[in-house]
């Protein structure tokens, strides 16, 4: 339910600092390694998590989340999977908000009456399916917002005001703000480009906003922090994940340690910004 997402970004209001919200590829390398990065990701510092779910044709991801893809498909990995990742996470951890993201595809061809129950079951909380704009609302997102399923939209540096509030209009959980213009992996984007331009949502909008493309450190995480309700790191993960694999793309036993270090590096960099700037 997105009950969840509500509670702890009201959680991190009230300690006074962003979140940290880890996006990994669900089913890559492997279901079992995947699933090992989901249940590990709190430990490590992630506040909410974003999990992908595999598409052949990932417009709007750049090369390291479209190899995570073809990692992912190539072991097997379906959206019934990534359901039951979902719901194997949950057996362990009722409390951190879990997003799908991904395409519209899959879950057309699953059923979207079928998904929405299913994964209300298996216990997701938001959907950010990037290829549905407002003008479709009534093939998912409304659905999902009466199943009590978050509907996230993206805004972007050219989403103007005239575009803005079509954008939040059935917006529920936060707004993530895509930082940069392109894919994602892209440059870390200018402070104070972001600042303005979080300001200029929150002017719409009562929601929380998360910012990401182009963080991959802590003092990027550090730097946005200070701007946004949340940081969102997804391809810095996926990339960590591909580099600990071996000659044949099987996983290692450095992959999980190689991924939930970088969180705790960019959990650290998230929870020191607002100490920063308190001081």
């Amino acid at each position: 339910m997105s009950a969840r997402i509500d509670a702890r970004f009201k959680a991190l209001a009230g300690e006074g600092r962003a979140g940290l919200v880890t996006f990994i590829t669900s089913g890559d390398p492997d279901y079992e390694t995947s699933l090992a990065l989901l249940k590990a990701l709190p430990k490590a510092g992630a506040d909410l998590i974003e999990l992908g779910v595999p598409f052949t044709d990932p417009m709007a991801d750049g090369p390291a989340i479209q190899a995570s893809s073809q990692r992912a498909l190539k072991g097997g990995q379906t959206l019934k999977k990534t359901l039951a990742m979902v719901r194997a996470f949950r057996a362990g951890d009722n409390a951190t908000p879990i997003v799908l993201m991904g395409y519209y595809n899959p879950i057309y061809i699953y059923g979207v009456e079928r998904f929405l129950k299913d994964a209300n079951a298996a216990g997701v909380d938001g959907l950010i399916v990037v290829d549905l704009p407002p003008e479709e609302d009534e093939e998912l997102c409304l659905p999902a917002l009466k199943a009590g399923i978050a509907f996230i939209r993206l805004a972007t540096p050219t989403t103007d005001d005239h575009r803005l509030p079509a954008v939040l209009a059935n917006t529920s959980g936060f707004v993530y703000y895509v930082s940069v213009t392109g894919i994602t992996g892209s440059a870390i984007p200018d402070t104070s480009r972001v600042i303005a331009a979080v300001t200029r949502i929150k002017r719409h909008t009562k929601l929380p906003v998360a910012v990401g493309f182009g963080v991959k450190s802590a003092s990027d995480a550090r730097a946005i922090a200070t701007a946004s309700d949340a940081v969102v790191v997804g391809s810095a993960l996926v990339e960590a994940v591909r580099q600990t694999l071996d000659k044949d793309g099987r996983t290692s036993a450095k992959t999980v340690k190689a991924v939930t270090d970088l969180v705790a590096s960019l959990a650290e960099g998230v929870r020191s910004a607002r100490r920063v700037a308190a001081e």
